[in-house]
């Protein structure tokens, strides 16, 4: 059996699994990136190393996410692919009638739009973090809620409260007046949910025709109050897949193992953990491009450069 091993690098959470090829899940692993994704990926490996028996060669190993091309120098991975296309390949695998990915996350939200099996269309939103996974967690720690109480809370309201939808300061305000007004606290959550909905479809689905299956991926997809929203909304069920928080790196892993072929060039579990790798930059002064170049280190070597805009650097 030969197993391919897939990365997700956000700016909130770091996602990683290891599949088989026949694209089971053998390990996976959730953890918060923390602002610090070079110590977040070296952490994330250590975990899912522990988890796999002695005798799992990896054969192929896939990077996404905004850190992407981070993860796959520090991994030496096999591919490097954006977000879009990892939640696509894996939401189509694993439900071959989707139409539609939802997929909101720690500082964004996407829309995939598929047909016949192939992504045709896509949306996203990077401009406003209203209803993305560190607005939610922000509104529950300051409503002294555990995250993981926030969704269900929602569901309990008899009554549902309208917030304003248009961006994270003009919700947050609406919810501090609305419980000001003796508002329930529950009825404000799934007012919120709604609001999350309303800014979504607002500002990502503008013009795309949703049309059913519609799978919801992403942090964002474990709150309940949010998933019923979209119900209600769009009249129509929503999915939420099994491995809903992973399902971008099942999609790295799974299009590593198209790219590898059995043949990998991953460093290992133990020199990726091991290694002492760092970040830096600088600004080119030779034009008035005064590009700003990223030099990526292991072990005093500069392995790769990237920003530069006339190639002197690559």
């Amino acid at each position: 059996m030969k197993y391919y091993l897939g990365v997700d690098v956000g700016s909130i959470s770091t996602k990683g699994v290891v599949v088989d090829e026949n694209y089971n899940v053998i390990a996976d692993c959730y953890l918060r990136t923390l602002g610090n994704p070079i110590d977040a990926i070296k952490s994330l490996l250590k975990s899912l190393e522990r988890e796999l028996p002695t005798d799992v060669v990896i054969k192929g190993v896939g990077t996404t996410g905004s850190a992407r091309r981070l993860a796959g120098i520090m991994l030496n991975a096999d591919i490097v692919k954006n977000e879009i296309v990892a939640h696509a390949v894996a939401g189509c695998y694993f439900y071959p009638e989707v139409n539609t990915i939802i997929e909101i996350g720690g500082q964004d939200s996407k829309l995939i739009i598929i047909r016949d099996a192939v992504p045709v269309d896509f949306a996203m939103n990077t401009v406003c973090a209203a209803g993305t996974g560190s607005f939610l967690d922000h509104q529950a720690i300051r409503l002294g809620l555990p995250i993981e109480e926030f969704g269900r809370l929602a569901l309990t309201a008899k009554n549902r409260v309208h917030i304003a939808s248009r961006c994270t300061v003009f919700a947050e305000s609406d919810m501090i007046h609305k419980a000001q007004l003796g508002m329930k606290r529950n009825a404000i959550i799934a007012g919120l949910c709604d609001a999350i909905v309303r800014n979504y479809l607002n500002a990502v689905a503008k013009g795309k025709e949703i049309k059913p299956l519609i799978l919801f991926q992403g942090g964002v997809a474990a709150n309940e109050g949010v998933k019923m929203a979209f119900e209600k909304t769009l009249g129509t069920p929503v999915e939420v897949p099994k491995h809903f928080l992973v399902m971008g790196a099942i999609g790295a892993a799974m299009l590593s193992c198209l790219q590898s072929k059995g043949e990998t060039s991953f460093i290992g579990f133990e020199r990726c953990t091991d290694q002492e790798f760092e970040s830096r930059g600088f600004e080119c002064p030779d034009c008035p491009n005064q590009c700003e170049i990223v030099e990526a280190v292991r072990d005093g070597e500069v392995l790769a450069r990237h920003g530069s805009r006339c190639g002197k650097w690559i």
